[in-house]
């Protein structure tokens, strides 16, 4: 699924350019991603849970034939409407993120004994933000009319950065970033880090090594000896925790960026020059291309956690 949704995604960018758009190329990344689905159609679903399986088959089915899926997008693109193919990859990519979700409804390893009081989430959830310019500008999505807030929706993974992701989520839930500014530098877009450190816990540095069944915690990865997260961070639109400003064997305890990852500023293999140093815990898969148009000043009027609230598990007070 993670390599269906790059392919699309991949489309945003090719969308923005002004002049003559490359429907051709398109028209290839959406080849290859209906061929992984169809060729990885057993795989994509003995993945899911039993229960969710009947489900997953017909978002399946979505996402191959539906109209909300890659035959109707490849349809569009080969009529070169852009404001079409706009919508259908909207669409589209809502399809993939919706069985990613079905994927990893659960925690499939026991956390250290020292971690059990934290906030955990077991499985995926959904955190909406919606963003507002700073300075009254608008934002201008490809194919769309120009609007004055952008919705941006993150799939948060608990299977692999429980921890991160749990504390992310009870901080989204206690409304901890509405009305937060952001910071933004040529690779981040980074939340205000003026909550203190009296607000989310201070989470160990986690980090779920590729081939591996559960995360490392206070230690980094060395990409030089081959060791690779499952969830990277050399991926446009990784959500991803700071480090904590006294130690950098833990994170912030509420203070996350959006990274925007450039090959163009990568090391050898493509991969970004901290890689395996951060604990990753998301992507945004809806209004990636909007983080282009984020400026600091620019602040989040809400984030909701619309999916996945069952999955959060809070310790108990007192």
């Amino acid at each position: 699924m993670k390599a269906i949704q790059d392919s699309l995604e991949d489309i945003s960018y090719l969308l923005r350019i002004p002049q003559r758009k490359p429907f051709g190329t398109m028209e290839g990344n959406v080849k290859k991603a209906l061929k992984i689905a169809v060729d990885e159609k057993e795989a994509i679903l003995s993945s899911m849970p039993a229960e969710f399986r009947e489900n997953g088959s017909v978002l399946y089915a979505s996402l191959t034939d539906g109209q909300a899926g890659l035959k109707t997008l490849l349809q569009y693109i080969k009529d070169k409407d852009p404001d079409k193919v706009s919508v259908g990859l909207a669409n589209t990519l809502d399809t993939v993120a919706q069985l990613e979700l079905l994927q990893a409804p659960g925690l499939s390893f026991l956390l250290p004994e020292q971690y059990k009081n934290y906030p955990r989430l077991t499985g995926r959830a959904v955190v909406e933000f919606a963003i507002e310019k700073g300075d009254g500008s608008m934002f201008s999505p490809a194919g769309g009319q120009p609007r004055n807030t952008a919705i941006l929706q993150v799939v948060v993974d608990g299977y692999s950065a429980p921890l991160t992701a749990g504390n992310f989520a009870k901080l989204v839930v206690e409304g901890a970033y509405d009305g937060m500014k952001l910071n933004c530098t040529d690779q981040a877009i980074l939340s205000d880090s003026k909550l203190g450190k009296d607000k989310g816990y201070v989470v160990p540095l986690e980090i779920m090594p590729s081939g591996q069944f559960e995360p490392l915690y206070k230690t980094t990865l060395s990409v030089q000896d081959g060791e690779l997260p499952v969830l990277p961070l050399s991926v446009y639109g990784a959500v991803v925790m700071a480090h904590n400003p006294d130690s950098e064997e833990y994170s912030s305890p509420n203070q996350f960026f959006f990274y925007l990852y450039d090959k163009r500023n990568a090391g050898l293999g493509g991969l970004s020059f901290d890689e395996g140093q951060f604990s990753v815990f998301g992507y945004t898969t809806m209004g990636r291309e909007t983080l282009s148009e984020i400026k600091t000043g620019d602040v989040i009027r809400s984030a909701k956690l619309v999916e996945g609230q069952d999955r959060l598990f809070l310790p108990k007070q007192g």
